[in-house]
């Protein structure tokens, strides 16, 4: 009980400091492959995404733990090419914090969704979320090596979010509870952007 009422402070954190929720709030932060390889980790919304998407990997086991990663992560890439073209998705915030809503519930699921939907679902947040980058990166040099940073950060994310799982295993309801923490928050990001 304790764990959920953490998570609900979060949640209340999120809804209230909308600077710590939302990574992207203009270019002025793009300035190379340093700057992209730590955005991840100061978004609140792309770090829970980025870090459930990898959970969402591992717990379905086989394949999945590869594939799910690098269908969001070629999803990314493909948004943010779209952004870099001056093509901006609908709703992009609400987008990003609905992928929340969705990647928790993955989560909180008993039984992990097949490979198929959880690579359908997680390539298309992808899309918000790479998009909302490709906006933002310009087209020089620097533009590239912020890209490159900012997909080695997303797979080293990935990657923490599968070592989560595993070391996780004994306690299943632990990683249940934090996908409903990440739905929790989304909620909370999703009601910002209406």
């Amino acid at each position: 009980m304790k764990t959920f009422a953490r998570f609900g402070i979060l949640s209340a954190l999120a809804a209230g400091i909308p600077s710590l929720a939302f990574a992207h709030s203009g270019g002025a932060h793009v300035h190379g492959f340093f700057a992209g390889l730590e955005h991840p980790l100061f978004g609140m919304d792309h770090l829970l995404a980025i870090i459930a998407v990898g959970m969402i990997g591992a717990r379905a086991d086989g394949r999945s733990i590869v594939l799910v990663p690098l269908f969001f992560v070629s999803a990314m890439v493909a948004g943010a090419l779209l952004g870099m073209a001056g093509i901006a998705l609908p709703s992009i915030e609400t987008g990003i914090a609905l992928s929340l809503v969705v990647f928790g519930a993955m989560i909180g699921l008993a039984r992990p969704l097949p490979l198929a939907a959880a690579a359908a679902l997680t390539a298309l947040f992808g899309l918000f979320h790479g998009n909302a980058h490709g906006l933002e990166i310009p087209g020089s040099a620097s533009g590239i090596a912020y890209a490159a940073g900012f997909m080695l950060g997303t797979s080293m994310l990935h990657a923490i979010g599968v070592l989560s799982v595993f070391k996780l295993a004994r306690w299943p309801m632990t990683v249940r509870t934090a996908g409903v923490a990440t739905s929790l928050v989304g909620m909370a990001m999703a009601a910002q952007t209406l």
